[in-house]
């Protein structure tokens, strides 16, 4: 499916910075594997779906089910987290009116406020007391809240215009499942606020779809395709550098929150720098003082029962040459019995200590830290 030019998925990208929907087009989408692996999640929840919902077969699912399980990015956690999210819309429909319409990865067409727009709404239950839209967010890296999610409420108004005149609902519920991350969170706005939010992005769509405006960089950058070569983005991130230049020896308060503030976007900055520039001089670039070398490497044993038998023969004992039998991480076993089960079996025996303290901005859902010196305390105890 072609991806239009300005997303619903990118739109705090775009309407924060405009003309980045036309520069990142000149960069490849290079989908990574979290990307595929979302792909085989949502395809897996849109086969559940359709077959409650008399779309789809026991045979038809049976075979969908089997053809997605040989795929390599499936794992029985990812059928997990995808059961939860299908139990989800499940009781969503269900809670629903007799009469209404339920549409599974359907496409939705915003272009009366956005030129060309469109996107597509993983679940969308409609009927005469409510609108509602379930996206599903396999990703675990980045949590996304449906609260201002401008990717969720361009999907209700694409909604609005296809039913709006079938259906008399004043409400849009706007509900955002990540499993991974966050659970569930839900928006719900009225039609007549999501109408005056659409007829004010208006001009800011025009700019962004004709390359036009003023680049903006902040948090809306972070995966934006042009990252790595933005001179918004590099000048944003340099200024932190302005500091190293002023006369007092210290930093005040205002100044290394200045700092936290801007420091994880610089890191992951230069990341995607030295990414681009590898990319580039592999290609044949020549960066002024730089060359491309061999990388440091380990030794690796080719034929391993050759090296048991020399080894052997050289008079050398198994329970030397052999590591001793050491247990799975936590992690893989969770995702070797499904979490599920793993709570079950191994949940009278794992614990969850306190984690470090750590700095956060002031948003962060987490509650606020109460012992922070008591903390440092004890630490400087172990130290000594």
């Amino acid at each position: 499916m072609a991806h239009a030019v300005l997303s619903a998925s990118g739109s705090k990208r775009w309407l924060s910075c405009p003309p980045s929907a036309r520069l990142e087009r000149k960069f490849p989408d290079k989908a990574g594997e979290a990307a595929q692996e979302g792909t085989l999640a949502h395809a897996l929840a849109e086969a559940h779906i359709r077959h409650w919902t008399g779309e789809i077969s026991d045979e038809g699912l049976q075979l969908r089910v089997e053809n997605f399980h040989r795929d390599p990015l499936y794992s029985p956690e990812m059928g997990e987290y995808v059961s939860e999210y299908v139990d989800l819309c499940i009781e969503k429909i269900n809670e629903a009116q007799d009469t209404a319409q339920v549409l599974v990865e359907e496409r939705l067409d915003f272009s009366r406020w956005v030129k060309n727009g469109f996107g597509t709404g993983d679940m969308v239950i409609v009927d005469d007391s409510v609108l509602e839209i379930v996206d599903l967010k396999y990703g675990k890296g980045v949590p996304v809240s449906a609260e201002g999610n401008t990717q969720m409420q361009l999907y209700a108004l694409g909604a609005i215009e296809q039913y709006g005149c079938l259906y008399d609902f004043d409400h849009v519920r706007m509900s955002i499942f990540q499993p991974r991350n966050g659970g569930l969170s839900t928006q719900l706005m009225s039609v007549a606020e999501l109408l005056a939010w659409g007829e004010s992005i208006k001009p800011i769509a025009e700019l962004a779809y004709e390359g036009k405006g003023d680049f903006k960089a902040g948090d809306h950058c972070r995966f934006c395709r042009a990252a790595a070569q933005c001179k918004a983005l590099s000048d944003y991130n340099m200024e932190i550098a302005k500091l190293e230049f002023r006369d007092a020896d210290l930093l005040t308060d205002d100044e290394v929150s200045f700092v936290l503030e801007r420091v994880d976007g610089l890191v992951r900055y230069a990341e995607k720098i030295k990414t681009h520039a590898l990319e580039e001089a592999l290609k044949g670039h020549r960066w002024p003082g730089f060359k491309v070398v061999e990388g440091r490497s380990n030794r690796k044993i080719t034929n391993e029962a050759k090296a048991v038998k020399l080894l052997r023969k050289a008079g050398y004992a198994d329970d030397v040459i052999y590591k001793p039998l050491e247990m799975q991480t936590i992690t893989a076993l969770e995702k070797l019995v499904t979490k599920k089960k793993f709570g079950e079996l191994l949940g009278s025996v794992i614990e969850k200590p306190p984690g470090k303290p750590t700095l956060v901005p002031e948003d962060d859902e987490r509650p606020e830290y109460d012992s922070v010196q008591s903390e440092f305390e004890v630490m400087e105890e172990e130290d000594q």
